[in-house]
């Protein structure tokens, strides 16, 4: 059995490393992808490992190998050095033994084959086939979108949550933003859960919480750059506080998933309340509004107020997020 190598950082993993990986595949009948990744980078190997994982989950052939390290102990470096090549030679024979070949686009290559023994095949050395590096992924990964593969771009796209009391046209603008910037949105979970706001039970918070997440989890995977949030768990806590005078306690994945990177909060000013026989009365909406506003301040969110008509709100946030897509 022919035994070969892929290694590198992933940081991140894009198409490059997957024509490295495809030409691999051509050349042995089992392929070590090892993911070397150092305490000083910001992306876990964890994380790289699985974008790899899912990307090749229908090939047999491959296993893909974490290797987290520390810089004080190996050097983390592209350079093409005999000495360099020589400590992760090392580090290659021993995680790795009984290896055949190894596949890089770098000079250090034919370094690591001669001191590991086995055979250097090189591929797209001058970068022909694929012309991006990861670090200008990282810099600019908008930019670069075409370059990342499918399991990689949900850990780039940009949550933009709307926020804010009922009848303030959250539903309504998330999806018309969606559609404008050609991407999904994640619609509020409690309208499948709900009859009302004053038939909801604290156990409805919970599950609307879980239902709202495992939504976000989905639509990261469709999401193009950017996803909206029509509500997020912040409002949900806030509900618990306000009908129920408890707090809503929610696992670190719940509330990983709910944070995004930009926040609108929909004011009730400017627009007119519309009963559309699930909300509170006007009067119990325009106090959520204020207690709404006081646990956001609480949890120390920034958000950008909108008001206005509905024209004047999507314009507002449309430009908003077209600064907000330019600046990433």
């Amino acid at each position: 059995m022919v035994k070969g190598l892929v290694f590198g950082k992933f940081y991140p993993f894009h198409v490059g490393h997957q024509h490295l990986i495809d030409f691999a595949l051509t050349h042995c009948d089992l392929l070590y992808v090892l993911v070397c990744a150092s305490d000083k980078e910001s992306i876990p190997v964890e994380i790289r490992q699985n974008w790899i994982q899912n990307t090749y989950k229908k090939q047999q052939r491959i296993k893909v190998v974490p290797f987290a390290y520390r810089e004080d102990e190996l050097p983390n470096t592209s350079e093409s050095s005999r000495d360099i090549s020589r400590v992760w030679s090392e580090v290659f024979k021993t995680l790795i033994p009984d290896l055949n070949i190894v596949f890089t686009s770098e000079k250090y290559g034919d370094y690591l084959a001669k001191f590991m023994n086995i055979q250097h095949l090189p591929f797209d050395c001058k970068r022909e086939i694929v012309g991006i590096s990861a670090t200008d992924i990282r810099k600019k990964p908008f930019v670069n979108w075409s370059f990342l593969p499918k399991a990689v771009k949900p850990y780039f796209v940009k949550k933009i949550a709307l926020l804010g009391t009922e009848s303030t046209g959250k539903s309504t603008l998330a999806q018309a933003l969606a559609a404008s910037f050609n991407t999904n949105y994640v619609a509020e979970a409690a309208r499948e859960i709900l009859s009302s706001t004053k038939a909801c039970s604290f156990s409805d918070l919970q599950k609307i919480a879980r239902v709202h997440a495992n939504q976000i989890q989905i639509h990261l995977s469709t999401a193009n750059k950017i996803l909206f949030l029509d509500t997020d768990c912040t409002i949900t806590k806030s509900y618990s506080r306000f009908l129920f005078d408890k707090p809503l306690e929610l696992n670190y994945e719940i509330n990983t998933l709910n944070r995004a990177d930009l926040y609108f909060f929909l004011t009730p000013n400017g627009i007119p309340y519309i009963q559309d026989g699930t909300r509170l009365d006007e009067k119990a909406r325009n106090q959520l509004n204020e207690f709404h506003l006081s646990e956001i301040r609480r949890q120390g969110i920034q958000v950008t107020e909108i008001n206005g008509s509905w024209e004047e709100r999507f314009k507002q946030m449309k430009e908003i997020c077209e600064i907000f897509i330019a600046k990433n």
